[in-house]
Formats: structure tokens, C-alpha cells, sequence
């Protein structure tokens, strides 16, 4: 290990030399102190700060945060340089080749690891590890560029650090699969996130401190909060004489009987003393009238707001219950007049001003509407007296540290009592702890709130950080920026791959979550470039798929050629699921795989597009080498660039995959996907696709050798055969039928095994159109599919040999007969089967021809839009249209149909996101 591999990040009580980025500084206090400087030069320039995803705040502020050239809280001015001080360059002549990799993107949630801090998603390290041991060598550069809270970074540092138990446990199960043991040693990671509150945890997770001394600091912080505001936490005991700790006060929303308009306290009246549930019908304690949660009507009482002076109406909530502790054990009292009094005096108090008075950005919230309607439009509205002066103190003792590493991990402490001491903190009775109580990923304010001691929220986080962070030991390998991932400061082809879990879709609300921790720190999210679904913003799915696709765009700059790239996906909707994997498409990737955990059977599972919504996914891509570009620049579009791009393609798909000891049937060597991708190849490229589906699959059978419906180049199909003479079934493809393409896939792989006659057919079809047909497409009839695709013998001359096969395999009293015998040819008669290439390809054309003539009544309609088209007709024409350049006539067809049905057809959807791509640039 060289010299640039170490460096000692201790505290800065201690010194000695230490080296970064190629220079030494004679302390780490040195060394932060040179780049702060550089740093706070930086921000002066105006032009710096014009880059988009630049986080709102002063320059004091951003200051405070980072910790450069490892973090910035903002764009990082030393990306490139630590990518090329530590990184190689990219070369043409060094061999690498890869699998797709499954990972289980569940494991490890529970890790200590996992839980030193929280955040709205994450996939934990330990999910991560494997992927990086298997694309990448020690050293290699990961990068990430929807960070969170930097679970890439501690997974390309655990690379190095892993603990020999696991490390034996993954040798062994790579062992058992047939794969080479992985190479140990860190990776060097680029982390980035638009959230200057998730770049601040990544940063602390992956930027080496001392932990005795953090954990010193951290006693003497709640050690001195005690001290200072310990007695707004004491209770007399039930005797009257006892001293006590508060641990949390229960405070009940009031509200008012529709019946009566008496006040009622919903937890007193609500909640059973007993069994601490709380009652879904009680009575009025006025009136008697039944009562439930929405009859009661909302009481708003009118306050002083502690910021301004100014009166401010909000919920009204009361003290109901207060559990404390004498000793180690623990009791319940309802509070006492001393109790109240007390709360009245801390309400005389100053707001502490450290605590934010910042107004959320309510009008382009979400939730917005869930809060202004009960009082809560700033962060300070959150806190209720006493945990205001809690948190201030807290905030302001952890500012004071004057060693600037402690600083920073002893306010990653106290953040995690943001959350939980705001009115967002439910009271859950019958729940073990009242801390983090609050509803993940929204702002919900309930009629239970649980307001919790600094010591109670933190004691036991303080001993839990020690314990984890002396077993992970983190080291200067990582570069944390905050910013877009649409532009990251990195030479092209410098990064070695590339593991991220971007925002899918409106799950989550990242930038207006992120505010209240934001505002704290006083530096907040550039919501603009954030890539979400959110009508308060005006962003809608086309407007996601672009932001999504400029993203994509950049990890294929930055991705060295022949390199991968995983993605893990999370969403339930398909037109989702469609906008990523055509922005993937458009941003010059090729997927290879997309897996998923089969959470019963406890391993992964391909799937296809129909099935891909409905649990967590990884997605597999890789970025084409360089040469397969450079083919295609100098050669155009023709068949040979595309047998070009296929041979490519199938170097970097599995060759086998095993479930439950059963081969696995791998979808993206199902020859009408391989022709897919290729499609998405041609048209990112602005190019004609230079093969009919006919002519490709005519083409594919000569060229490439065929296994279970699979095709494998040459050197793959003897290593398949090994493995399948292993197992006693050939691998099936799971087919849904969805719309006309998918019947017509399912109704050929059916007849391929059993030419069938309609009779036969008919049952077993109808069974198929089931709950997932897709909601515009026309369902076509079983006979005008058969006539249009397939082949019916007629009993004339001798029986076609794909019947014969069939016939003679699964009939003891037809085997060994002619094709022209009477018996067979009786038993053959009116039998659909699969047409040999030759006879495919002209039903393909005259199959096409009539879909184009439908495609121009389509063009003709003079309606508002389309209630029922087929989808086939659709694609035909958007494939003829983009072949003469008619982009015009794709954008005005696809106006004619509903949106969610374009959004829900990922062939649909590249045409016309091409064709709008090119009349703007037009």
C-alpha cells in the first residue's frame, strides 16, 4: 500500500503529517484548513455558484458543513482530481469481461451499520458488497450519483475491511456457484446527492474519525445539557417527595363535540388503560354522544409564535400522560399542577437561535395541504416549547466543538433527534420505544404525539455509534458532492462502475423531507433538478423520464466502455418502470438483466416487463465498448453492424442461471428480446433499424447455435450444454399475455410444442386473457391470429414435419410412419403450426402490410383520441415512420391515444421520446 493509501483522520488534538491528494500538510487540521480556503474562494465566484443543483444557503453555512476535498456541501471542485489520482485511465487493450450479477437488495437491514442513521431509502452495504466485488478490482473507482446516505461508499470501503467470517461466507457461496474467489481491498467511491442532508450523513459515514474521542464528546455534550436544562425534565413521584426524569410527555390533540361543542381530549377519552389500544367509537364525557375520530371536530387555538411576536393559530394539544423514571424503573402519572406550571414557565423562554425559523416551501409541497391547514407552515412551528430549548442546546453545544471532525459526527448524532422531538413524533402505547415513532415519508401531524427527553432520544444512539464505528473502520476513500447527478465534474471514461438506487417515480418526496433537517444546518435542497413525479412542482412523468434520461446520460459519459452499471428500481407502476428503461435506452446503455428476489422461494428470478412492477428490481446494463461505436460511425446502419451489435450483446448476457437446482430460462437470450434491444440500439443512434423482425430471427438461427429457445454465441452454447446435461427439464420461459405481441409470443412457443387444432387452441388461449390485458389494447380473436401468424395443414400432400415431430413422439400408434401415411395425415389434419423461416417471413410481410393500412386509418382519425387500437398496429407504424425520418406523423398519432397508454409501452415510448428528441433539435 502506498503512502497515498492512509490517512490517519484523527482528532486534531493529536498531530502529525498527513497526505492528500499527492500533497502533505503537516497536520489534518492543515490540510482542511488549506482547502476551506480554496473552497470559500471558490464560492465567491458567481459562475460556481450558477451550477444547477446548487444547494440554497450562505457561504458560512456551506462552510460549516464541508470537510474538503473529501466533502463539500455543494458542487465538489476535486472530483476529477481525486478520480485521477487515484483511478486509471481507461485502456482499449485491457481485457474485462462480466456476468450480470442478482444481488438481494433486502439484506442486511438490520446490520448496526444499516441503522447508525436513518434516511427515507437505502440499500444496505452489505446488499451492495457483492456487486462490487464482482464488477469491480481493489482500487477501482465506484461511483454513485443518487447517494442518500452513502451505503456505496461503506460497501466499497467494507471491501477492504470486511471481517474474515464474512468474508469466508461469501468465498463459499461463490465457491458453490462455480465462480472465482473475489479480490479483497477497498474501492474508491464517488458519492453525490442533490440533498445537502444526505451528502452530510454520507460523508460521515465514509470520512474516518476517532471514535473514543467522539464518544467522550458526545457524554460531555448530554453531560452539560443536563446540567443546563436537566430541570425541565423532573417530575415529583407519586409520593408527593421523589425527585424523577422525565423519559417522554404523551400530548393529546383536543377537539370538540359535534353534539354538545364540549371539549374532548382524544387520548383520555380514547385510549383504554388496560390494553393501550385506542378505541375506535367512545362516548362525548359531556354529552354521551358516540364519537369517533371523524366526527370529532378540530380545535385551533390562537398563540404567540415565539419567532415573530405575531399571534398564530394551531391544533390545540395537551399534557395527558407523563412516564418518568425513579431509578431504573419506570411509571405513568397524568401531570400535576407543579407539572403544567412548569410548562408554563418554559413557554415564557426565548426561542433559542439556533433553532430554524424558516418557512417551508408549503405552496410546492406535497403535504403542504396536511400542514398549513393545522399551523405548521415553519420548522420552529414543529417543536413544542420545551423541545425547542432541547434541541437549540443540543444544535448549539455540538456547533461549539472545536475539533471540526467531532463537530461534524457529534451533529450527525444530534440530527437523528430532529425528527423524533417534532410533533411529528406519534405516540404509539403499545410500542417498545417512542423514539423515530413518526410516519416515514410524510408530513403527518397525529392526535397522539410522544414528546421524548434529549436523553431518551439519545443516550442509547450515543453507545450504539461507538460500538458500530469501532468494528467499521472508515477510511479516505471516498469523495462526497452535493449537486445533480445530470453534471458531475468527471473525465469522460474514468469511473470503473457504477451502483446506484435513484428516485423512482412519487415514492418519495426527497427535497421537501430533507428540509426540515436542511434547515438546521441552514443549507437546503435546489429542488429544480430533482428527478420525482410531483404535481406541486409540475413535474410529471415525461418530464421525470427526462430528468432521469439527462442522469443516465451522464454515468454513460463518465463509465469507462464495456463497464457496468446496476440500478436498483423501485416502483409499482408500469409507465415507471417503461420511462426508466427507455431513459436507460436513450443514455446509450443495454440492459442485460433485470432480477428480482423471490421473496418465497428465497432466490432470484428474471423477469419481463409485465411482471417487473411488482417488487423491488435490479437492473443490470453495461455501456457498449468503444470499437462497437466506433463500427457503427464508420459503417452506418447496416445488417452487419447489426450481427455486430448481437455478438457484443450476447458476450455480456449469463450463459446459465440455476433456481431451486433447475436452469433458469434467461430472458435476454429469447431472440425477440435480443431483437428489442437491438431496435433501442438503431434508434438511440438516430439510425434505421437495418433488419425486419423476420429477416432478424431468419438470420439469428444461421448465424448463432439455439438452446431451449435461447441463443448463445459459440464458446457459450458447450459450457450451457455442460449444465443442462446436469438437469433432468429444459428451462420455460414464463410468458403473460398482455396485449396482441405477447399473444401472438405465447400462441408460437405453445405450437412449437403442440400443433394444435382451434379446438385445442381455444381453451387453452382463453385462459391467458386474463386480469393483465392492458387497458386500450384491442383483444384480438384467436382466429385472425392463427390465419395472420401461423400455419394450418390442410391434409393436401405430405404432413409438415414441425406436426409430424409432434405427432410421432406423443403417439405410440403414429411412430415410425411416412409423412404421407393415411393414419398420420388423418390424426395431422387442421393442425396450427409454426411456419419454417422461409414461409415466416412472407406471413411477416403480408402481416405487415395490413398493419400499416390499419396504422393509416389511425393517421385518418379525426376524433379527439383513440378508445381501442392494437398496439401492433401502433408499433408498425411508428417503425415505418422512423425509418423515412417522418417524425411528425409518430408525434401525431401518439397524440390520438390516451397518455398512460404510451407511457405504458416501452416500444411505443422510444419511438416517440426519439422523435420528440429530434423535432427539438430540429
Amino acid at each position: 500500500m502506498n503512502s497515498t493509501d492512509t490517512l490517519d483522520l484523527r482528532s486534531e488534538t493529536t498531530s502529525g503529517p498527513v497526505e492528500c491528494l499527492g500533497q502533505t500538510f503537516p497536520s489534518d487540521q492543515a490540510r482542511r484548513e488549506h482547502y476551506l480556503k480554496l473552497l470559500a474562494e471558490k464560492l465567491k465566484d458567481p459562475e460556481f455558484r450558477k451550477q444547477e443543483g446548487f444547494p440554497q444557503g450562505t457561504d458560512e453555512a456551506i462552510l460549516a458543513m464541508s470537510d474538503p476535498p473529501y466533502y463539500t456541501a455543494c458542487p465538489n471542485p476535486w472530483l476529477a482530481d481525486f478520480v485521477e489520482h487515484y483511478g486509471k485511465p481507461y485502456d482499449p487493450q485491457q481485457t474485462y469481461s462480466r456476468e450480470p450479477l442478482a444481488i438481494d437488495v433486502s439484506v442486511g437491514k438490520t446490520d448496526a451499520i444499516y441503522r447508525a442513521h436513518s434516511y427515507h431509502t437505502k440499500v444496505p452495504h452489505l446488499a451492495i458488497v457483492p456487486s462490487i466485488l464482482h464488477y469491480t478490482q481493489p482500487g477501482d473507482i465506484v461511483l454513485d450519483g443518487f447517494g442518500g446516505s452513502g451505503m456505496t461508499g461503506v460497501a466499497a470501503q467494507w471491501c477492504g475491511t470486511a471481517p474474515a467470517s464474512y468474508r469466508h461466507e461469501i468465498e463459499m457461496a461463490w465457491k458453490q456457484e462455480g465462480r472465482k474467489a473475489p479480490q479483497w481491498g477497498a474501492r474508491r467511491v464517488v458519492l453525490n446527492d442533490l440533498s445537502p442532508a444526505a451528502t452530510f450523513i454520507g460523508a460521515n459515514y465514509n470520512i474516518p474519525f476517532d471514535v473514543d474521542a467522539f464518544a467522550k464528546a458526545g457524554k460531555q455534550l448530554l453531560k452539560e445539557v443536563e446540567q443546563e436544562i436537566g430541570w425541565m425534565y423532573e417530575t415529583l413521584h407519586s409520593d408527593g417527595k421523589t425527585k424523577a426524569r422525565i423519559e417522554y410527555t404523551v400530548w393529546s390533540e383536543i377537539f370538540s363535540c359535534p353534539e354538545c361543542a364540549g371539549t374532548v381530549n382524544f387520548l383520555d377519552e380514547a385510549l383504554e388503560d388496560e390494553s393501550k389500544r385506542v378505541r375506535e367509537i367512545f362516548p362525548c364525557p359531556h354529552c354521551d354522544f358516540e364519537l369517533n375520530k371523524d366526527r370529532l371536530e378540530r380545535v385551533l387555538e390562537t398563540r404567540i409564535d415565539p419567532a415573530t411576536g405575531q399571534p398564530w393559530q394551531r391544533v390545540k394539544f395537551q399534557p395527558s400522560i407523563i412516564a418518568y423514571t425513579v431509578g431504573k424503573t419506570r411509571y405513568e402519572k397524568a401531570p400535576d399542577e407543579a407539572d403544567l406550571a412548569q410548562l408554563t414557565k418554559i413557554e415564557a423562554l426565548q426561542l433559542p437561535p439556533s433553532v430554524p425559523t424558516s418557512r417551508f416551501p408549503i405552496e410546492d409541497m406535497y403535504h403542504g395541504s396536511r400542514l398549513a391547514p393545522k399551523g405548521f407552515t415553519h420548522v420552529h412551528h414543529f417543536y413544542l416549547p420545551r423541545a425547542a430549548q432541547a434541541m437549540g442546546l443540543l444544535w448549539k453545544k455540538a456547533q461549539a466543538q472545536p475539533d471540526a471532525r467531532l463537530r461534524a459526527f457529534l451533529l450527525f448524532m444530534v440530527e437523528q433527534a430532529i425528527w423524533t422531538a417534532t410533533l411529528l413524533n406519534r405516540y404509539r402505547p403499545t410500542g417498545f420505544s417512542q423514539v423515530n415513532q413518526y410516519l416515514t415519508g410524510v408530513y403527518y401531524v397525529a392526535s397522539q404525539h410522544s414528546e421524548c427527553s434529549p436523553w431518551y432520544i439519545l443516550n442509547g444512539k450515543l453507545d450504539r455509534l461507538k460500538k458500530t464505528f469501532q468494528t467499521f473502520k472508515s477510511s479516505p476513500h471516498a469523495v462526497i458532492t452535493t449537486g445533480t447527478a445530470a453534471r458531475l465534474s468527471l473525465a469522460n471514461d474514468s469511473v470503473d462502475y457504477i451502483f446506484t438506487d435513484p428516485p423512482f417515480g412519487e415514492n418519495i418526496y426527497y427535497a421537501d423531507l430533507n428540509y426540515l433537517v436542511e434547515a438546521w444546518h441552514g443549507v437546503t435542497t435546489d429542488a429544480k433538478p430533482e428527478a420525482i413525479i410531483d404535481k406541486f412542482k409540475h413535474k410529471a412523468l415525461p418530464e421525470y423520464q427526462h430528468l432521469m434520461q439527462r442522469c443516465f446520460a451522464e454515468y454513460h459519459r463518465v463509465l469507462k466502455p464495456g463497464r457496468w452499471m446496476t440500478v436498483v428500481f423501485s416502483n409499482s407502476k408500469a409507465s415507471v418502470w417503461n420511462a426508466i428503461q427507455v431513459a436507460l435506452q436513450q443514455a446509450g446503455f443495454v440492459v442485460a438483466e433485470v432480477t428480482a428476489l423471490d421473496k418465497m422461494q428465497g432466490s432470484y428470478r428474471q423477469v419481463t416487463s409485465t411482471t417487473a412492477v411488482k417488487q423491488d428490481l435490479v437492473i443490470s446494463v453495461y455501456k457498449p465498448n468503444g470499437g462497437l461505436e466506433q463500427r457503427l460511425a464508420e459503417r452506418g446502419a447496416t445488417p452487419e453492424c447489426a450481427w455486430d451489435f448481437v455478438q457484443t450483446h450476447l458476450k455480456q448476457l449469463s450463459v446459465s442461471k440455476a433456481r431451486n437446482g433447475e436452469l433458469e430460462f434467461i430472458v435476454e437470450r429469447d431472440p425477440r428480446r435480443i431483437f428489442d434491444r437491438l431496435v433501442a440500439w438503431f434508434v438511440r443512434h438516430d439510425e434505421p433499424v437495418p433488419l425486419s423482425s423476420d429477416e432478424f430471427l431468419s438470420g439469428l438461427r444461421s448465424r448463432f447455435p439455439e438452446r431451449d429457445g435461447m441463443v448463445f454465441l459459440p464458446d457459450q452454447v458447450a459450457e450451457y450444454d455442460k449444465k443442462r446435461a446436469q438437469v433432468a427439464q429444459a428451462p420455460q420461459m414464463e410468458l403473460f399475455v398482455s396485449d396482441e405481441r405477447s399473444a401472438i409470443d405465447w400462441l408460437a412457443d405453445f405450437l412449437k410444442r403442440r400443433p394444435s387444432t382451434y379446438q385445442e387452441v381455444h381453451p387453452e388461449f382463453t385462459t391467458q386473457l386474463g386480469a393483465g390485458w392492458k387497458k386500450h389494447e384491442a383483444k384480438p380473436e384467436l382466429m385472425a391470429l392463427l390465419e395472420n401468424n401461423f400455419l394450418k395443414y390442410d391434409g393436401t400432400g405430405e404432413v409438415p414435419s414441425q406436426i409430424h415431430s409432434y405427432l410421432s413422439t406423443n403417439h405410440k400408434d403414429l411412430r415410425g410412419l411416412e409423412k404421407s401415411d393415411p393414419r398420420l395425415i388423418a390424426k395431422a389434419k387442421d393442425r396450427w403450426f409454426v411456419p419454417d423461416p422461409n414461409k415466416a417471413q412472407d406471413l411477416e410481410k403480408k402481416r405487415e402490410k395490413a398493419l400499416l393500412k390499419e396504422f393509416q386509418a389511425y393517421q385518418a382519425f379525426t376524433g379527439r383520441r383513440l378508445k381501442e387500437f392494437r398496439l401492433e398496429v401502433l408499433r408498425a407504424g411508428f417503425k415505418e415512420a422512423w425509418g423515412k425520418k417522418d417524425y411528425q406523423t409518430i408525434i401525431a398519432v401518439a397524440k390520438k391515444i390516451p397518455d398512460e397508454a404510451l407511457q405504458e409501452d416501452e416500444k411505443l415510448l422510444l419511438w416517440y421520446d426519439q422523435a420528440m428528441t429530434r423535432t427539438e433539435e430540429g
